[in-house]
């Protein structure tokens, strides 16, 4: 039953996001189906031992991949998936909590939260830039081999 939850709960937020960002219709149940994965990623890696690092950019490798693929067969920029499908991953509540533990004084609580923060950004990123550099090596290999024949 839980799973059914984060399923449906990460579909629609980041349909529900993408609708705040006026993506086209005809991409809205795509970015949805692209949020779930990456979140799926996330979720059922981490009681496979992945730690909280891991799981993100495994998560945010799935969001790319599907956001390539996606982009493609829409004929769509890449960024109009990638942006709401992020939405499940964004660290909002260890953000809230670090800023909060730093207001209440408990530095330590605080700078850890912080931590988890950049870890899971930096994750992100990574995934990213990941999905990016093969999307790249792959368009100089297929320009390569067109003009060889």
């Amino acid at each position: 039953m839980t799973l059914i939850l984060h399923i449906v709960f990460s579909f629609f937020s980041t349909v529900a996001f993408g609708i705040l960002t006026n993506i086209p219709r005809r991409a809205l149940l795509l970015c949805g189906l692209t949020g779930t994965a990456g979140w799926l990623a996330f979720y059922l890696s981490q009681p496979l031992g992945a730690g909280v690092g891991l799981a993100n950019f495994l998560g945010a490798l799935t969001v790319g991949l599907m956001s390539l693929f996606f982009s493609r067969m829409k004929k769509m920029p890449m960024i109009i998936f990638n942006i709401p499908s992020l939405v499940p991953l964004v660290p909002g509540g260890p953000a809230y909590k670090a800023i909060r533990e730093f207001v209440l004084g408990n530095v330590q609580a605080g700078t850890e939260n912080s931590w988890l923060v950049i870890v899971t950004a930096g994750s992100i990123a990574g995934g990213f830039v990941i999905i990016s550099l093969l999307e790249n090596l792959y368009s100089k290999w297929l320009r390569r081999h067109a003009t060889t024949k």
